[in-house]
């Protein structure tokens, strides 16, 4: 049997952000929950700013019967001479039965005493309660409240509830609110409480008083009527995900809204505005073709005939915004990119202020800008002026700006515009996925900053453990990796962490080298026995190691590897007993022999345009192989025949190793 079961947690106004975070865990921790009381069944969740919502149109009315099996002890223990012994009889009361009750089976070999049951399932009706409070307290907003004189506490006050089954209110209470029948619309429409009297009702009650249960019908919404205003305005919205998820979470009767600010804070940057606007106001930025507008678009809760109050409201709010985003741009002008202050930052403990982490990206700079043919001089420039917007009052008032504002500001002193792009692109790529140096000058510079704080940081003990890595350094590798990808550096790992690093105080390299190797290896989607392979020759190169990589999958991948494989990892396991790689073709006394090592000194002798190519040589080798293994006793009783042989594979196996140690793959 079967009913629809409606929970509907009425609170004050849901902070957007916490809620948003963790979503997903809401709606599991209820499946856990129903799993676990043994009611799984299929669920809706929904939520507004001002209710947490689950609708069930199947939920059990009751769990279903279960079986259980108690085991106790031997037979030989729990009987003697006919009679039970007190292990016997305190099985029996355990199982709550009359000795005669128990039966005997086999566990593991053993006779011993048996009982089973049958549990009957408890009504849901009585488990509801439960199961509800279990799954509030279960929501890590992070920060709670308590209120009035309640000791509990959650993210707002609870303030109605209705835990219904078919139709029937039940018995149910959560932080001192007991289930009644009623819910609430939107505050504009009612401030009255408004009954339910069939659960079926329930979503045309709150969309009649102006609620909209659904958050993707509130998403839908929004973006039709974003699609209105573009149309009629000849505009287009930017539409953030996040701010548009966050707008979707506090709105129950959403209004898109298209507002305007005066034309003269056009003068600022494109991103101070935006930024202004998404951050302090949630309002979504208006461009007119490639350019930003003096137009904004909010979307707005409010209910009423005439929104010509609320637009002009939120241009208010908007103006004392961006007077003082200009009052700041202007000072900052004036002022110019200027790094005094930031000696007196204090950067890391152990590796001084900012203005030490500047000297210290300014050497790896000219290293870098030395090894790669860029001009030294515009470098030390760059990283010179990189931090000096972080005194800026912009960057203050704005954190996320850092960077993008130095850009600007040094593009007003007419810098040089390499220096001004390596200055805004200095912390590329920020995440996962992120836009990427668009040139190579501003891509030593961003390398130069991501290898100081790796370096640094692993110089004085913060090294990520486990999932802890406070500093983002698993971050900065995977950015390094990207850039010296796209750039095509090459970039030995070994031999730029040992000269990197003698400007910081000894620690162990081998660690760190570890940790970029492991961040390697779980860049690459692909086989890990192949990774292990390349890195396993002992290939320390990033570039080469993808492209060794890439190589080895491409073939491994190949219908006929398998077959392949077990040739050369009989050429991989006789060569670990190979001391000497000395070959002496007057030592050759079969046609095999002589034909192997013909066909692999030529393949050798020539060179290829990829590792590709060049594997799919050295793997042409199998049939000679197989030839060779058949008709030539490799281990002869010639200790010098023998070892002649050996090192004929063994040559065979260290020509594979340049690329990878082909013993390390699995399929």
């Amino acid at each position: 049997m079967y009913a629809k079961l409606l929970v509907e947690v009425g609170v004050e106004e849901l902070p957007a952000i916490p809620l948003l975070k963790i979503i997903d865990n809401i709606k599991s921790s209820w499946k856990d929950i129903l799993d676990k009381y043994m009611l799984s069944s299929e669920f809706e969740f929904y939520y507004t700013p001002r209710r947490l919502v689950l609708i069930h149109d199947a939920m059990p009315l009751k769990q279903a019967d279960s079986d259980i099996e108690l085991f106790g002890p031997p037979t030989a223990i729990a009987i003697k001479d006919g009679t039970p012994t007190p292990a016997g009889t305190s099985f029996a009361n355990k199982c709550g039965v009359d000795f005669g009750k128990l039966s005997t089976t086999l566990d593991r070999g053993k006779e011993v005493l048996y009982y089973k049951s049958k549990k009957e399932g408890v009504d849901t009706v009585l488990l509801l309660e439960d199961m509800i409070k279990e799954w509030v307290s279960s929501m890590a907003f992070g920060k709670m409240m308590r209120w009035g004189e309640r000791s509990d506490e959650f993210i707002r006050p609870i303030r109605w509830l209705q835990v219904r089954l078919n139709d029937e209110i039940v018995d149910a209470e959560l932080f001192g609110v007991k289930s009644s029948n009623f819910t609430y619309v939107h505050r504009m429409k009612s401030f009255e409480k408004q009954e339910v009297v069939k659960v079926s009702d329930f979503e045309n009650i709150l969309k009649n008083g102006n609620v909209l249960l659904d958050p993707n019908s509130r998403r839908e919404l929004i973006l039709q009527e974003f699609d209105v205003l573009q149309k009629n305005n000849d505009i287009t919205i930017e539409i953030d995900e996040e701010l548009l998820d966050e707008v979707v979470a506090i709105t129950e009767n959403p209004k898109a809204l298209l507002g305007s600010f005066d034309q003269s804070f056009l003068e600022l940057p494109p991103e101070v505005i935006i930024t202004s606007m998404k951050e302090n106001q949630r309002y979504f930025p208006v461009f007119q073709g490639d350019k930003l507008s003096n137009h904004f678009v909010v979307v707005s809760n409010a209910l009423t005939n005439d929104y010509s109050k609320v637009i002009s409201g939120n241009e208010r709010v908007l103006k004392p915004r961006l007077s003082d985003a200009m009052f700041f741009y202007k000072n900052d002008l004036k002022r110019g990119l200027k790094t005094d202050g930031l000696e007196l930052v204090q950067f890391m403990d152990g590796l001084g202020t900012v203005a030490d982490k500047i000297e210290r990206e300014e050497k790896i700079a000219l290293n870098l800008a030395n090894k790669f043919g860029v001009d030294g001089k515009k470098i030390s420039q760059a990283i010179r002026l990189a931090k000096a917007d972080l005194t800026s009052e912009m960057v203050y008032e704005f954190t996320e700006l850092q960077g993008l504002m130095g850009y600007y500001y040094a593009k007003a002193l007419n810098l040089d515009s390499d220096v001004c792009l390596a200055i805004k692109e200095q912390y590329m790529p920020v995440g996962e996925g992120g836009d990427l140096p668009s040139t190579l000058f501003s891509a030593i510079v961003a390398l130069s900053i991501k290898l100081d704080t790796l370096i640094g940081l692993f110089s004085v003990g913060k090294i990520p453990t486990g999932s802890k890595d406070p500093f983002a350094l698993r971050r900065a590798v995977n950015g390094i990796v990207r850039v010296v990808l796209e750039f095509d550096l090459p970039f030995d790992i070994d031999a730029m962490l040992q000269e990197l690093s003698a400007g910081y105080q000894e620690f162990d390299l081998e660690k760190l080298k570890a940790f970029m190797m492991e961040r390697i290896s779980k860049s690459l989607d692909m086989n890990p026995s192949i990774v292990n392979a390349v890195l396993g020759s002992g290939e320390s190169d990033i570039v080469k190691i993808f492209k060794k990589c890439a190589a080895l999958d491409s073939i491994v991948s190949g219908a006929d590897f398998k077959d392949i494989s077990i040739t050369f990892k009989r050429v991989a396991n006789i060569s670990k007993d190979v001391e000497s790689l000395d070959v002496d073709e007057g030592r050759f006394e079969l046609d095999e022999e002589k034909r192997l090592y013909r066909e692999f000194k030529e393949i050798t002798s020539k060179s290829y345009d990829s590792y590709e190519d060049n594997l799919k040589a050295l793997f042409s080798l199998k049939d000679s192989l197989d030839n060779y293994f058949d008709k030539v006793m490799v281990n002869s009783d010639d200790i010098s025949l023998k070892n002649n042989r050996l090192a004929t594979i063994g040559q065979i196996y260290n020509s594979f190793k340049d690329i990878a140690d082909i013993k390390e793959i699995t399929i």
